[in-house]
């Protein structure tokens, strides 16, 4: 009875050792589509966030464009019309070299998009098969 046993522990432990480069490859391609769809989804994300800002800046560009006309009528009633487009002129650059100061502070800080989860899990996966962690 116990030398059954031990025969078919024996084909299940040498049917294991011939099934472990199957399941290796597998993980490695349930990890690669894991990747893909994380990625397909942050890139789809970002694509609609950056459709998003560039209708917005076009609205703002011309509300901008709009007010900054009426700036410069406006401080025309007082000085003359050339004074008034250069005060609005230099406001506009000091405004926009603070922003871009902050936008490029802004993008220093930024994280490239990188998939973490699948990265994680494949460190896991590497820790398994290595016998460091458990599945």
């Amino acid at each position: 009875m116990t030398e059954e046993r031990d025969k078919r522990a024996r084909r299940s432990l040498a049917s294991l050792f011939a099934e472990v480069p199957t399941l290796v490859v597998q993980l490695l391609k349930d990890e690669i589509e894991n990747l893909k769809r994380e990625l397909t989804s942050r890139l789809a994300k970002l694509g609609i966030g950056i459709g998003l800002f560039v209708a917005a800046a076009l609205f703002a560009f011309f509300a901008l464009a709009t007010l900054i006309a009426a700036a410069v009528l406006g401080i025309a009633t007082v000085l003359p019309a050339w004074l008034a487009a250069l005060i609005v002129a230099v406001a506009l650059l000091l405004l926009a070299v603070i922003l871009v100061l902050v936008g490029v502070s802004s993008v220093k800080k930024g994280v490239p998009p990188i998939p973490e989860d699948a990265i994680t899990s494949i460190k896991k996966d590497i820790n398994v098969v290595k016998g460091l962690g458990r599945s």
